[in-house]
C-alpha cells in the first residue's frame, strides 16, 4: 500500500518543520510505513530548516527564486517534483513566498497552512501586531486549507489564547508558537489518517 506522502514548505528556522518530524518519528502520524515526510521545499538554501531536514534524513528541494523570471516558472518545477514523488499533502510551515494558482489549483484541498490569528480576524502579514494594535483580549492560531485568497481557505482547527496586558509582539509570539507546534502536527495526523473531509467551506473532523 502506498504511504501517505507529505511535503513541507519552509523558509526559516524550521521549528514547525521540526515539530512535524518529531511527531512523525514518534509514530504520531500512524505506523512508520503508513506516512512519510517525503520532502522539504525551501526558497532559502542556507536556511536552518534545510539543515534540520538533512539531519532528519528528509530529502530537500531548494531553489533560488531570483534565478527565475516569474513565480509561475519555479512553481511549475516544484509541481513536477511533487507529482513525481506522488505527494498527498503540502504543509506550509513558515514558507515566505506568495503562492500562485500554478501550485495552489492542483493541490486544492491538499495544502494546509497555519496562521497566527483566529481567522477571519487579522489575515496577512503581522497578525500579532494587528491583534495587539486592535486591543483584542483573545487571539490564537488557525490551521486552514489554502486557496487562492489571502488566508481565506476553509478552517480545519483553531485554538485560542488570552492576550495578557503586558504582552509584546515577542511574548505573544512565543506563546503562539508553543501552541502551533502542538496543534499543527495534530491536524496533519488527522489528515494522514483520513479523518478530515472537506465539503465546500465546511471541514468535518472525525473524533
Amino acid at each position: 500500500m502506498k504511504p501517505f506522502r507529505i511535503a513541507v514548505f519552509a523558509s526559516g528556522e524550521g521549528t514547525n518543520f521540526q515539530a512535524m518530524v518529531d511527531a512523525w518519528q514518534d509514530g504520531y502520524f500512524g505506523e512508520p510505513d503508513a506516512t512519510t515526510i517525503e520532502l522539504l521545499v525551501s526558497d532559502k538554501p542556507q536556511a536552518p530548516v534545510v539543515q534540520r531536514a538533512i539531519q532528519a534524513g528528509v530529502d530537500t528541494y531548494v531553489f533560488h527564486p531570483k534565478e527565475y523570471s516569474s513565480r509561475e516558472q519555479y512553481e511549475l518545477e516544484i509541481v513536477a517534483e511533487l507529482q513525481r514523488r506522488e505527494i498527498d499533502l503540502i504543509v506550509l510551515a513558515g514558507y515566505m513566498r506568495l503562492l500562485t494558482p500554478t501550485i495552489v489549483d492542483p493541490y486544492m484541498g491538499r495544502m494546509i497552512n497555519v496562521h497566527p490569528s483566529l481567522l477571519p480576524a487579522f489575515p496577512g502579514k503581522d497578525a500579532l501586531g494587528q491583534a495587539l494594535s486592535y486591543g483584542v483580549k483573545v487571539t490564537g492560531i488557525t490551521v486552514h486549507f489554502v486557496d487562492n485568497g489571502m488566508d481565506t481557505g476553509p478552517i480545519i482547527a483553531q485554538q485560542s489564547i488570552e492576550v495578557q496586558q503586558q504582552d509584546t509582539a515577542e511574548t505573544l509570539a512565543e506563546r503562539i508558537h508553543d501552541i502551533e507546534r502542538k496543534l499543527y502536527p495534530l491536524v496533519v495526523a488527522q489528515i494522514a489518517k483520513g479523518k478530515v473531509t472537506l465539503e465546500g467551506r465546511q471541514v468535518i473532523v472525525e473524533a
